[in-house]
């Protein structure tokens, strides 16, 4: 079996400090998933979009796998992430184009 080579992950100042992130849409077509992260502030009606992100599918699902697997084993470690009853789960919607 060929070995995997090890990855190097290169962050410049910017990108490293990172933006928070509380708003999640997502849109789709048959051959990728587009996401689109930004911010809600309370009482605005703009959402600011920092970042969009463009992937195929197969990358959307080993994302969303690696997000499970990571929360997982957070709640391992620091107890259940509760969802908000008066929240929704994820701000943005299923969406395809």
């Amino acid at each position: 079996m060929e070995e995997q080579p090890t990855l190097r992950i290169v962050l410049d100042d910017a990108t490293a400090q990172g933006q928070y992130i509380n708003f999640a849409n997502i849109i789709h077509s048959p051959s990728e998933f587009v996401i689109d992260l930004g911010r809600i502030v309370p009482g605005q009606t703009d959402v600011k979009i920092y970042s969009r992100v463009i992937m195929a599918p197969l990358h959307a699902k080993q994302l969303l796998e690696a997000l499970a697997h990571n929360i997982s084993l957070f709640e391992e470690k620091f107890g259940e992430i509760r969802l908000d009853p008066g929240q929704p789960a994820a701000a943005g919607g299923e969406q395809s184009n």
